[in-house]
């Protein structure tokens, strides 16, 4: 007969292996299920997800694309004002076709908030922007009374890549999000050894966006992208000062009189530029001494080119290969 001492010293370490085999068991429980339930941190907080979403939300337009990009089931989508930049539904141009091939509906038009609508909707996940015009951040709190699991996401100053591994984590779409970017990177890089770049630097201008004038800094996204097909992107000359009211940390804003002093590049390449827009560019009298014009190379990059995400940021390049392909 074992001495009770003895049994006294040996029961609680039998019972802490007993706990952390069990322990150990739930964890590879959950590793096989897809490390479900997961708790997501967010720009308003922390998030716990029980299982991976099935029926996910946008009330953000400007993050749908990147959703559609890594493979989420986005059921329903908020829509933007309409505009030349969107179809007849509100929905950005870039990824309206695939919107509709997989049966995401508007959640509700014109970027007006509508809890009832979200309500409606039914999501296991809403994404909702930081801030921005498509914001609906400052629902939060209306949004989890209601008991609707959110997640708030910034996509100022980042790019869709990073945006798109958040998304992926929050999703259970890791992989899908290493997969887009993967693709995206594979096709820049094959199209961009198709191309033959002017010799120096461009600049990217945003000319008359809303009576506004700009010049992309080297650090935009779209200054990115060029630079991976192979092109040089100019700032702002040096000594040359934006226009401080119109802040702005990819594009430095300068007046209209201003403009051709602040394009360094000999090559432009118009954000959200059409043909007409190219036009109207050549044929500004301010900017008739400007080399770009002197030499006829100014390219509108298209309605697409003002905000990249996946579908965005493939248009752009497609686009700019139609200039610059090799003969």
């Amino acid at each position: 007969m074992m001495n009770p001492e003895r049994l006294l010293r040996i029961v609680p370490a039998v019972f802490a292996v007993l706990l952390l085999s069990a322990q150990v068991a739930q964890a590879q429980v959950m590793l096989a299920q897809g490390g479900w339930p997961r708790t997501i941190r967010h720009e308003a907080g922390e998030l716990t997800l029980a299982s991976q979403p099935k029926r996910i939300v946008s009330a953000t337009p400007s993050v749908t694309g990147i959703l559609l990009a890594i493979g989420a089931p986005v059921v329903a989508s908020a829509a933007a004002t309409r505009t030349s930049l969107t179809d007849d539904k509100g929905f950005f141009l870039q990824w309206a076709d695939v919107a509709d091939a997989r049966g995401v509906t508007v959640l509700y038009p014109d970027l007006e908030f509508d809890i009832e609508a979200v309500i409606g909707a039914a999501p296991d996940l809403l994404v909702v922007s930081a801030a921005g015009g498509d914001s609906a951040a400052q629902h939060y709190a209306e949004l989890e009374a209601q008991g609707i699991p959110t997640v708030v996401v910034n996509y100022f100053n980042r790019g869709w890549q990073e945006i798109a591994s958040e998304l992926g984590r929050a999703t259970g779409l890791e992989e899908g999000a290493r997969a887009a970017v993967a693709r995206f990177d594979a096709h820049a890089a094959e199209v961009g050894a198709s191309l033959r770049p002017p010799a120096g630097p461009v600049s990217i201008v945003g000319y008359n966006i809303g009576a506004s004038y700009s010049v992309s800094r080297p650090t935009s996204p779209q200054a990115a992208l060029l630079r991976a097909l192979g092109f040089e992107v100019a700032g702002l000359p040096p000594g040359l000062r934006p226009d401080e009211t119109r802040r702005g940390s990819d594009f430095a804003f300068v007046s209209r009189e201003t403009l051709s002093a602040a394009i360094a590049g000999e090559t432009v390449f118009l954000l959200n530029g059409t043909e007409d827009d190219a036009k109207a560019f050549l044929a500004d009298p301010v900017l008739a001494n400007l080399p770009a014009v002197v030499k006829k190379q100014v390219y509108p990059l298209g309605p697409t080119s003002f905000r990249i995400d996946y579908y965005s940021g493939r248009q752009l390049i497609d686009t700019v290969a139609r200039y610059f392909r090799k003969p």
